[in-house]
């Protein structure tokens, strides 16, 4: 029974790391590059706008769905690494 307990506590542990990163790298790509480094990234040009307004428009989406491929796959690593997988 503790070993349940414990394994289970090392499993949502492991859940709650991967989504803090993942909430972390989405915060920076949209709200640090997006809004709080634009001045910093309006020379470089990107599709013919600048590389902050790209990130707040499109890079910060792309992100996004790139993170939940992410999060996908790894939680499927995390369940069969804790046995709770669905095959």
């Amino acid at each position: 029974m503790a070993n349940n307990n414990t394994n289970a506590a090392a499993y949502w542990s492991a859940n709650l790391r991967l989504i803090i990163v993942s909430l972390v790298i989405w915060a920076t790509v949209s709200y640090g590059f997006g809004i709080l480094l634009r001045p910093l990234l309006a020379g470089i040009s990107v599709g013919g706008t600048d590389l902050g307004f790209w990130f707040a428009q499109q890079g910060s989406i792309l992100t996004f769905i790139a993170l939940i491929f992410f999060y996908a796959w790894r939680m499927n690593q995390l369940d069969k690494e804790f046995g709770v997988d669905e095959e």
